[in-house]
C-alpha cells in the first residue's frame, strides 16, 4: 500500500512538473513569436505559426491566383482584404512561385501581420490540454475574453494566428462602420494609404 501511494504522488508530481513545462515553453513561443513580428523577422516567426496558419495562406494564396472578382466579393473582410494586399502589392512572379510559408514570410516582413494584435499584449492563464493550449490575451495589463490559441508540433508549441481573425474581423466591421464607406471602398483606401499607390481594377481580377 505504501508503494502505491509513493508512486501515485511521484506520477502526480511528473504530471505538474510536465504542466508547468508546457506553460513556459507556451510563454516562450510567444515571446519569440512577438519579437519576430514587431521586428519585421518573416522567417523567424514563421517558425512559430502552426499549420492551421500555413494552409490558410496556402488557401488564401490559390485565391489570389484564380478567384474571379465575385468570388473575391462573397469573401469575408479578413480574407478579400488579404486577397485584395497580395494582388496589389506582390509582384505576380513572386506570387506565382510562393508556397503558403512564403506567403507568411511576406506578410511579417512587409508589415502585412498586425503588430497591433501584439505589441502591447501579454498571456495571462494557460490552459493545456494534450496537445493545445490556450492562453489568455493580456492587453496593457488588462484581461480579456479572448484567447490565443497554440499546437504543439514536431515538439514545438506554435500559435494558430487564424483563431485571431475574428477579433480582426470586429475591429475591420467597426471601422468600415464608422468610416461611413462600403466595405470595398474602404479596403481599396486603406491599400492606397498603406502603399501610396491607388489600386487598379487588376487587384479583382486572377493571377493566372
Amino acid at each position: 500500500m505504501k508503494k502505491i501511494v509513493i508512486l501515485t504522488f511521484l506520477i502526480f508530481l511528473s504530471i505538474k512538473s510536465y504542466s508547468q513545462s508546457d506553460k513556459e515553453l507556451v510563454l516562450k513561443s510567444f515571446e519569440n513569436y512577438k519579437n519576430a513580428i514587431l521586428t519585421d523577422k518573416g522567417k523567424l516567426a514563421a517558425d512559430f505559426v502552426d499549420s492551421r496558419t500555413i494552409n490558410y495562406y496556402s488557401t488564401i494564396l490559390d485565391k489570389v491566383k484564380t478567384a474571379d472578382s465575385l468570388e473575391v466579393d462573397s469573401m469575408g473582410i479578413i480574407d478579400k482584404l488579404t486577397v485584395l494586399t497580395m494582388r496589389h502589392r506582390v509582384a505576380k512572379n513572386d506570387l506565382l512561385n510562393f508556397n503558403g510559408k512564403d506567403l507568411v514570410v511576406y506578410a511579417i516582413d512587409n508589415g502585412m501581420v498586425g503588430k497591433n494584435s501584439v505589441v502591447n499584449a501579454e498571456l495571462g492563464n494557460v490552459i493545456t490540454n494534450g496537445d493545445f493550449s490556450k492562453a489568455e490575451f493580456v492587453v496593457n495589463g488588462q484581461k480579456t475574453p479572448f484567447f490565443f490559441h497554440f499546437y504543439r508540433e514536431d515538439k514545438v508549441w506554435r500559435i494558430d494566428i487564424t483563431h485571431l481573425f475574428s477579433l480582426g474581423t470586429m475591429s475591420f466591421k467597426k471601422m468600415i462602420d464608422d468610416s461611413g464607406e462600403t466595405e470595398n471602398d474602404f479596403i481599396t483606401n486603406i491599400l492606397e494609404v498603406l502603399t501610396g499607390k491607388k489600386p487598379t481594377e487588376n487587384i479583382w481580377k486572377s493571377v493566372i
